[in-house]
């Protein structure tokens, strides 16, 4: 019997026009205004970078797949590279942009997947709308940094 492929999914509208969109994954200096604080580069096919988030203490291998200009973007990454995320962009009348992110090479029991993927969904949407607010209005919200804040006792 063929293991089944579980996945996250979301996507939002972005008033902006898809190669803006889409160079914001590609370019670091604008993916950490909204997502990781770090990067070792740009997304480049066939190369692995290294992504950081310093309020966190945590970095990630991303080892670029595919990337189709203004179309899609594919990486491995986390553990063993085990995870995939695909980026698919499309174009809506040349001024906004769907973006589709999909996530999946989820592992473990049935629990500790539904927990994955739960996370792994809402934490792609507060990376979409972070994006959004970014693109659309110049404003950095900081959602990532503020998921799992530090508060003092």
């Amino acid at each position: 019997m063929k293991k089944p492929i579980y996945h996250a999914d979301t996507e939002m509208l972005i008033r902006k026009p898809v190669s803006e969109v889409f160079n914001a994954f590609i370019k670091p200096e604008y993916t950490t205004k909204f997502w990781f604080t770090h990067s070792s580069g740009p997304l480049v096919e066939g190369e692995t970078i290294e992504w950081t988030w310093e309020m966190y203490g945590h970095s990630v291998n991303v080892l670029v797949q595919e990337i189709v200009p203004n179309k899609k973007i594919k990486i491995k990454w986390g553990e063993g590279l085990s995870g995939v995320v695909k980026w698919n962009f499309k174009d809506i009348g040349g001024k906004h942009t769907l973006v589709s992110i999909s996530n999946a090479g989820f592992e473990g029991n049935t629990e500790e997947i539904i927990t994955q993927i739960a996370d792994a969904t809402g934490g792609f949407t507060l990376v979409l709308a972070g994006l959004k607010a970014y693109l659309e209005h110049g404003i950095q919200l900081n959602l990532i940094g503020d998921r799992f804040p530090e508060i003092p006792e």
